[in-house]
């Protein structure tokens, strides 16, 4: 019987986010919509344009998102990680176990170094820019699995920004490993389209012979298939995973396998904050899959829990909300 629904790895990150115009987002020098790496140089120079702005802090990193949103749907969730022992770090720690999920952080942290950390800039038109400093979850290693763990999980699920780190892709690899010799389901997500333009060989190691699920943004796909056109996209994805979740924003989401597709459509919102919402989406969708539901019904779940977090700023949703949009998107199973 399985412990865990989901067992996840990837980096640990606070998030603080800031509102800032596009104008200010140019003088920054940040490429909007994308995750850019920074080194802590830079870090101090973003955060001197923004020193008169008062962020929001959150707990964050994009497989962190994802397994705090399915335990708070009432899922069981691990998530292998790294933080350093600094005030950023006990927040992290703090934030997992508040929202219910088990981490390899309640026995080993870094001693030394800095707690990653993601700075969030969201202009007016919704869209999030981050620019993300690892920290010590840079030399996130294989030491941060518990490979029991991952054999008695359903679903091993892999952060595909870990291919920007040796030290966490070949950990990500070894739980791949284990995961597949124990016969546990396989996910991955692109997570940006700087990975896929900068790191594809590490994606390209994640994937291997194939995954169970793949999560992946409309541009996230047209770029790693070279096309626009997304009956070419959607052939080319289903050659990579036994289903893959093509999220497209208020156009809703695609579920892709080899025999078929489906299109499930979005509720309609207005954007202020997109922020978390692929992460939003996948935890809600492998929530909903490991409880037995439809991958139809999955994906309506994981479309109105995106439409929430999207609909205010921040990339995370309280449990009423959640329980909430569990009640009326999700039917009862028999």
């Amino acid at each position: 019987m399985s412990h865990y629904d989901l067992y996840a790895i990837g980096n640990a990150l606070v998030d603080s986010e800031y509102e800032v115009s596009d104008a200010q987002l140019k003088s920054m020098g940040v490429d909007k919509r994308h995750m850019t790496l920074i080194d802590t140089p830079r870090r101090a120079q973003l955060l001197e344009h923004v020193k008169a702005i008062a962020p929001r802090q959150t707990g964050g990193g994009s497989a962190g998102n994802t397994v705090v949103a399915l335990a708070q749907l009432g899922g069981k969730a691990f998530y292998s990680c790294k933080v350093a022992h600094d005030d950023l770090g006990d927040f992290y720690v703090k934030d997992l176990q508040a929202r219910g999920v088990d981490t390899n952080l309640n026995h080993t942290r870094a001693s030394d170094g800095q707690t990653g950390s993601c700075l969030v800039l969201v202009t007016p038109d919704a869209e999030r820019s981050m620019c993300t400093f690892l920290g010590v979850s840079a030399e996130l290693d294989d030491t941060a699995l518990h490979p029991k763990d991952i054999e008695k999980s359903k679903i091993y699920y892999m952060e595909g920004y870990l291919a920007a780190s040796p030290t966490g892709l070949a950990a990500a690899l070894k739980g791949r490993q284990i995961a597949r010799e124990a016969g546990v389901a396989l996910a991955l997500t692109l997570s940006d389209v700087s990975m896929i333009q900068f790191c594809k060989a590490g994606l390209d190691a994640m994937l291997g012979d194939g995954v169970d699920y793949l999560f992946c943004n409309q541009e996230e796909a047209q770029v790693w298939c070279g096309s626009q056109d997304l009956n070419v996209v959607k052939e080319s994805l289903k050659k990579l995973a036994k289903m893959v979740c093509l999220t497209r924003g208020p156009d809703g989401s695609e579920i892709i396998t080899a025999q078929a597709s489906w299109h499930v459509p979005a509720e309609k919102v207005k954007a202020i904050d997109t922020n978390g919402a692929g992460d939003m989406f996948a935890g809600a969708f492998l929530y909903a899959i490991t409880r037995g539901y439809s991958p139809e019904q999955a994906a309506n779940l994981g479309n109105h829990a995106a439409a929430a977090v999207v609909s205010q700023h921040g990339n995370r949703l309280t449990l009423g909300q959640l329980s909430t949009i569990k009640a009326y998107a999700l039917p009862t199973l028999k």
